[in-house]
């Protein structure tokens, strides 16, 4: 006969304090499924890597570090260049130092010397890394990367501040974020480089920092919660650098003014991709999810947002993008998704779920079901050693004119250094005067005499084969249709390949929308066999991106020249044999390229211009 147990109050007390007490001794910051507390018996994952684990990350810097963040706190001992390892080119084991930074839960290997080029490199982080509470990885994780024909000296830039600059009425209990225009080394982001200061009072905030490499994101936190209607300067140092060394070129430095209240609103998920129940979804697709305020993307992680086949977790990693507050779950394996298989994407709300900027979590769990085809998506136009330049003149060199313009990304030319003018980089200046004066955000690349060399020469020329190699297969991909018989602007377009029955496009009339539909990796591609026309004078115009849109996948394939005109904002990578014109001399409206020009044969001429490649 079974009787029931019965406990006193003070047995039930002291089994609760030592089941807390076993659970703190386990660390860790998950919830238990079962228990609800902090989690005991939950092995340990990565979360998200840099390089990227997918997809595999090409063009990498040969000076950069390699990092992993974990799903919970680690055991610091156990992170050594023992158990965490790269071997580039695979097989061969490179030297390098590895340091754990808590506050991250990232680890950070930095090879003891430079990596070599075009190499394909594996990195490694075996079962011998364990959590606080000593439990090891379930499996070893091991992902690679190839590196770039050149080494990395592009200065990283502040893309997006968190709150505006300028804005008014910020909760206070809001955080702070600088959003980078590449993966940044994570130990140069600290309370010392990422700075906030009441201005209304004079005084500094107390506060941490951690770093996202999954958004590119440094988040300044606040020790507690900001004075109200006070002005606030937040300012990134060029203390901070990039994966590879390189500091930003200046401080950034931005202001915003605080409400009276906290921000007590939950954030919702404004759109998802694919939509719901949809089928034939092509195996590489991103799954996305996008919200409806800037989130925090240090808990947008491959935990708390999944995707499972049959209740089994696929692997894959997760980024978000805080220009968009676009999150994207990518499969791990190069096919992408299993075929023909319903499958169920999840963004958690609670604990361990994704939050808002204030700490607020998702109301509820968003859940969604799709199904997959049975072929791969469209993919883009690898750029080689070319998506390493904002600017390539083809053999004519490069001119810019106006005291505004600023190239982000190298810049080159077979042609003599001498047909470089108007530009400087960190290390020389090219025929620049008092009226003519333009920053390279990177290197530039050009033939003798100096500071030209046999080695520019060689970088620059493979620079320029590269693009041809480029151009030739945007040239070759299968005609597609021609939406505004030339004209492309008042249209929005998704992903696909658009092709100019008349030769020409034009994108004049309005602005051109291109939207992805929740792909991130969605490609665009513009097939002309003469000309491409941005803007008119005076009437300048944009091409938008929604739903996702990457620059770094629109491409522009021209058959004789490009002009963008004066004040216009245009994306994507051009490339056009008789060069690429942007604005017009005298004019003082910045006009802004997101993506590349290209010049195969011809120059690329600039006036007051702001070029970043993506």
């Amino acid at each position: 006969m079974n009787l029931p147990v019965r406990t006193s109050n003070a047995g039930a007390a002291l089994a609760a304090v030592l089941l807390s007490a076993l659970l703190a001794a386990c660390g860790g910051d998950k919830l238990d499924p079962v228990l609800g507390s902090p989690a005991f018996g939950v092995a340990p994952t990565v979360t998200v890597t840099t390089p990227a684990t997918t997809p595999v990350a090409s063009g990498v810097a040969t000076n950069s570090t390699v990092t992993a963040r974990f799903s919970k706190p680690m055991a610091a001992a156990s992170i050594t260049p023992a158990s965490f390892t790269l071997a580039c080119p695979a097989g061969t084991a490179t030297a390098a130092s590895v340091v754990y930074v808590e506050a991250t839960q990232t680890a950070t290997l930095t090879p003891n010397a430079v990596l070599p080029v075009n190499t394909l490199c594996t990195a490694t982080i075996s079962t011998a890394v364990r959590d606080s509470g000593g439990i090891p990885l379930a499996n070893a994780y091991v992902w690679t990367f190839q590196t770039a024909p050149l080494a990395d000296t592009t200065r990283p830039t502040v893309t997006l501040n968190t709150p505006a600059l300028g804005a008014v009425g910020v909760s206070i209990n809001s955080r702070v974020v600088a959003t980078f225009s590449e993966d940044m080394n994570p130990a140069t982001l600290t309370a010392a480089s990422f700075t906030l200061t009441n201005t209304t009072l004079g005084a500094p905030v107390a506060g941490s920092v951690a770093y996202a490499p999954a958004g590119r994101t440094a988040t300044f936190t606040p020790a507690a919660a900001l004075a109200a209607n006070s002005l606030f300067t937040a300012t990134v140092t060029t203390a901070a650098t990039d994966s590879a060394g390189n500091a930003l070129a200046a401080n950034h430095v931005w202001t915003f003014t605080t409400g009276a209240t906290p921000d007590a609103v939950a954030p919702t998920v404004a759109t998802i991709s694919p939509a719901i129940a949809s089928t034939g979804v092509c195996l590489t697709r991103s799954v996305t999810a996008s919200f409806s305020e800037a989130m925090d993307a240090a808990t947008i992680t491959s935990t708390s947002f999944t995707v499972t086949d049959g209740g089994v977790a696929v692997p894959g990693s997760v980024s978000y993008d805080a220009a968009t507050r676009l999150a994207s779950f990518v499969p791990t394996a190069a096919a992408g998704f299993a075929a023909s298989r319903p499958l169920v994407a999840t963004v958690r709300s609670g604990a361990t779920g994704v939050t808002d900027l204030a700490g607020n979590p998702l109301a509820a769990d968003q859940i969604w079901n799709f199904t997959t085809g049975a072929s791969a998506c469209a993919a883009g136009v690898n750029l080689r050693s070319a998506a390493a330049f904002g600017a390539f003149g083809g053999a004519a060199g490069v001119t810019n004119q106006g005291i505004n313009t600023v190239v982000g990304g190298n810049l080159g030319s077979t042609a003599a250094c001498t047909l470089i003018t108007g530009l400087h980089d960190a290390a020389n200046v090219y025929t620049e005067t008092p009226l003519n004066i333009g920053g390279v955000n990177g290197s530039i690349y050009c033939a003798p005499p100096a500071p030209g060399t046999t080695t520019t020469l060689a970088i620059a020329t493979q620079a320029r084969a590269d693009a041809q190699t480029a151009y030739n297969e945007l040239a070759a991909l299968p005609p597609g249709l021609d939406p505004g018989a030339g004209q492309l602007g008042g249209l929005v377009l998704a992903a696909g390949t658009y092709t100019s029955a008349g030769g020409t496009f034009a994108i004049t009339s309005g602005d051109l929308t291109l939207d992805a539909q929740g792909d991130s990796n969605a490609v665009f591609v513009f097939q002309s066999a003469s000309a491409l026309t941005v803007g008119q004078l005076a009437t300048p115009r944009r091409v938008l991106l929604v739903g996702g849109a990457q620059a770094r996948n629109v491409f522009w394939q021209v058959g004789s020249a490009a002009r963008i005109e004066d004040g216009s904002t245009m994306v994507g990578t051009i490339i056009a044999p008789a060069g690429v014109t942007i604005s017009t001399a005298g004019q003082t409206a910045q006009t802004t390229l997101i993506g590349r020009a290209i010049g195969l044969t011809a120059s690329v001429t600039m006036v007051n211009t702001t070029v970043t490649a993506p």
